[in-house]
């Protein structure tokens, strides 16, 4: 097999070389730049390519420390093949701290985008015209917004046997099927026949160790499966199969007031559990919020205050 050009915003990358490429399509109003840095390392040896980016959420920064982590391990220094890390893609999002771009926009409702579009679908089309034709596979990391906490979970579409195989060697805690959302990066790499897990994770503004360490773990045997892994990086041997999550629904506030909420996401209750309180300050309201069946919680709301209607526990339905 022969290696194939890799060349991003002009520069090559030859086997056996690494390079930071640094992106820059717009500065802030300040006119002080902004960079992101896309980070490729090749191997001598012919192989894949794979992807692993964050930060498409500037406020999700739980899965940037994943990909910072797997590139201080030099984890990302393949035995073949090639890998791609971007820690960042939103680093107007990241700067601000803030899940969308400054015109208001979500990238990831934006692609493929437009080269003359807003600022948000520019960025959208200068990833899928510059790096996607490279990559073979992709790992994209998310955290939960608006304090909702995400249980470690790799999100694919139903039916697709190879994203299925991809996921158990994964080996997340648990896979939800999900279809793909018209306009996200997910979507997108998609119709262009790039194989991609989406991990969800832990919570917006928020680094959680036991996240970061199964978005590691799970990475690095992803890079073992296809015999990428450098030899002296040690991984975590899977010791039980991803729970599978066919379908599930949202739990909602029936009234407003303080949320105490004792069940932490990845938990299993029993339909009739009750799983949280929803109080008032002045000790009047105490109302219980019970599991509508049995399941385990996927994403539960951390936040201490809650609006009669937003969502506070996403629980399975049927698994397997």
């Amino acid at each position: 097999m022969s290696h194939k050009d890799i060349t991003i915003l002009g520069e090559s990358i030859l086997p056996g070389e690494g390079k930071t490429i640094n992106m820059e399509i717009a500065r802030l109003h300040t006119m002080t730049k902004l960079k992101i840095p896309i980070i490729v390392e090749r191997a001598k040896l012919d192989g894949p390519v794979v992807l692993f980016s964050a930060g498409l959420h500037g406020d999700e920064i739980n899965g940037v420390e994943i990909v910072r982590q797997l590139i201080v391990r030099k984890a990302n220094k393949p035995k073949r093949g090639t890998i791609i890390c971007i820690p960042v893609i939103n680093i107007f999002g990241f700067v601000n701290k803030t899940r969308e771009f400054p015109d208001g926009r979500d990238l990831n409702r934006v692609f493929p985008g437009s080269k003359k579009g807003s600022l948000a679908s520019r960025f959208a089309w200068y990833i899928l015209k510059e790096i996607i034709p490279h990559v073979d596979y992709c790992i994209d990391f998310h955290a939960g917004g608006a304090s909702r906490f995400n249980a470690p979970q790799i999100r694919i579409v139903p039916n697709n046997s190879e994203l299925k195989e991809l996921s158990d060697i994964f080996n997340a805690p648990f896979t939800l099927y999900s279809k793909n959302i018209p306009g996200s990066f997910r979507n997108a790499c998609g119709k262009l026949g790039v194989k991609m897990l989406l991990f969800e994770g832990g919570k917006s503004l928020d680094i959680n160790a036991d996240v970061t360490n199964e978005g590691v773990h799970g990475a690095k045997r992803f890079l073992q499966h296809f015999d990428m892994l450098n030899p002296q990086k040690r991984v975590k041997e899977a010791t039980s199969a991803p729970i599978y999550i066919q379908t599930s629904t949202w739990v909602r506030a029936r009234y407003s007031g303080l949320l105490q909420n004792p069940v932490p996401a990845g938990s299993y209750v029993n339909k009739g559990d009750v799983i949280a309180l929803i109080t008032d300050p002045f000790g009047k309201l105490e109302k219980k919020v019970k599991a509508p069946n049995s399941g385990y919680i996927i994403n539960s709301n951390d936040s201490p205050i809650v609006y009669q209607g937003d969502a506070i526990f996403h629980i399975s339905q049927k698994v397997g």
